[in-house]
């Protein structure tokens, strides 16, 4: 049995690919669907990236892309 924590996996995202507001939504559509859990909608815009509280999956924007934040 391994200490460490087993790497998340990494989406980058294009602010085009962004929902209204800089979110996005885990599972993505790539996501296999036994592998899938309720939908749930990331902030991305504030920071740059964002982590889905189920699996753990980083959605981080692309080096040099900007997001659109709420009002």
């Amino acid at each position: 049995m391994s200490s460490g924590t087993q790497p998340k996996a990494v989406v980058e995202l294009a602010a085009a690919e962004l929902m209204g507001a800089g979110v996005t939504h885990c599972p993505h559509p790539k996501m296999p669907l036994w592998n899938q859990h309720p939908r749930v909608f990331i902030d991305v815009a504030k920071t740059g990236e964002g982590r889905c509280p189920y699996c753990g999956t980083v959605y981080r924007l692309k080096a040099g892309e900007k997001a659109a934040s709420a009002h």
